[in-house]
């Protein structure tokens, strides 16, 4: 028996060692190779994912020290707002499904989820737990700008899969039990469902999001990554909101 994926056929007995590998990246006990769910594989290449790793690298690091003057004027700005601490960390699942704490720079007050996750509104609607000065680097995505040291250390990519908190995971996979193929890949700062599903803030979007973020998965090359990276840098200089 083969589960075929677009042209690419595995094999039962191979597929069912990827899905043992898979086994600590949370798939439900009950999916197995026999299982209707077709596993989605890796579209880059291993030379491809050596290149990928080496610009993140050179490119973080470059803009790091680029963009220090900008992280100083962004501390200060934080501070002299509320004066609570100027860098926001969260935990996130990544790559093999492992937590990773992701940085930002903070843009809502500090007690903003002492009810519990929540998201903010993606119809426009003004979030109240918002700081001025975080708005102000919502607008321009400068509050992004801390996940260069992620990408540096290997927790993100510039470009992947927007990573999520489990709280959220557990959930999408009550719908759909397909969202640990995502770990084979780096979670990214931007990402193809980023620029065509924009900000999630219901089930409903999570899920488109992640059917494009396993399209990405299935055809990702370095032209897809390039084409994601110039549409990203143009909605930011245009000031589009995602």
């Amino acid at each position: 028996m083969a589960v075929k994926h677009g042209k690419t056929i595995f094999p039962k007995k191979k597929l069912r060692r990827v899905f043992e590998n898979f086994g600590t990246m949370g798939l439900p006990a009950d999916m197995h190779a026999g299982d209707k769910t077709e596993f989605i594989a890796d579209g880059m290449t291993g030379f491809g994912n050596s290149t990928k790793r080496l610009f993140d690298i050179l490119v973080s690091a470059i803009c790091l020290f680029l963009f220090s003057p900008v992280f100083l004027i962004c501390f200060f700005l934080i501070k002299l707002d509320d004066g609570g601490p100027a860098i926001f960390k969260q935990e996130r699942l990544g790559r093999f499904g492992r937590p990773f704490y992701i940085y930002k720079f903070r843009s809502m007050r500090t007690d903003a989820e002492k009810d519990g996750p929540a998201l903010s509104p993606a119809d426009g609607k003004a979030d109240p737990r918002v700081t001025k000065t975080g708005a102000f680097l919502r607008k321009h995505h400068l509050d992004e700008l801390p996940q260069l040291w992620n990408v540096l250390t290997g927790d993100m990519s510039f470009v992947g899969y927007r990573p999520e908190r489990k709280f959220y995971i557990d959930q999408i996979m009550e719908h759909d039990p397909r969202y640990p193929f995502l770990y084979q890949i780096r979670p990214g700062v931007t990402s193809y469902a980023t620029l065509y599903n924009g900000y999630t803030d219901t089930m409903e979007k999570m899920l488109r999001r992640l059917e494009l973020d396993l399209y990405y998965l299935a055809n990702r090359s370095w032209w897809m990554d390039t084409k994601i990276l110039g549409l990203t840098f143009l909605n930011i200089v245009i000031g589009k909101k995602f």
